[in-house]
């Protein structure tokens, strides 16, 4: 696959909607620990996180948003959590360690987009605790 300056490297790039996008990235960065990867204009922008990346647009009428979650990884979640919810994240849960070796915490930003964080803990196997892997 070729690159592309203009666009992060990821795959998969989450695109969410935000009133005011400069609020947005000032916020994202202190609460989420994002940085700003390219600004276009007041309009759009794409944040970066260890490996991954979003892009934010300034919401209109034909972007009305979707209910859905985003999850990042991350090194430490009671850390990052502490941080985002002292920024003003909304707490929808506490950090729980689940038996699939994650670590996780939810919260609810600045325009109501649900962020899940979660911490590896162990490398489990899926038949551990009910779950099937295929390969492909």
């Amino acid at each position: 696959m070729l690159t592309n300056r203009s666009m992060p490297e990821c795959t998969v790039i989450p695109v969410l909607s935000y009133p005011d996008t400069n609020q947005a990235i000032d916020w994202l960065y202190k609460a989420f620990g994002f940085t700003l990867r390219l600004r276009i204009g007041d309009h759009r922008a794409q944040l970066a996180i260890n490996d991954g990346a979003i892009v934010i647009t300034k919401e209109d009428a034909s972007s009305a948003r979707a209910p859905g979650s985003v999850m990042v990884r991350v090194e430490d979640v009671h850390r990052h959590s502490v941080v985002a919810i002292g920024h003003g994240a909304h707490l929808i849960s506490l950090p729980t360690d689940y038996p699939y070796g994650e670590r996780q915490y939810t919260v609810e930003d600045i325009a109501g987009h649900r962020w899940t964080f979660s911490q590896t803990l162990s490398d489990t196997d899926p038949k551990e605790w009910g779950g099937s892997q295929t390969k492909r």
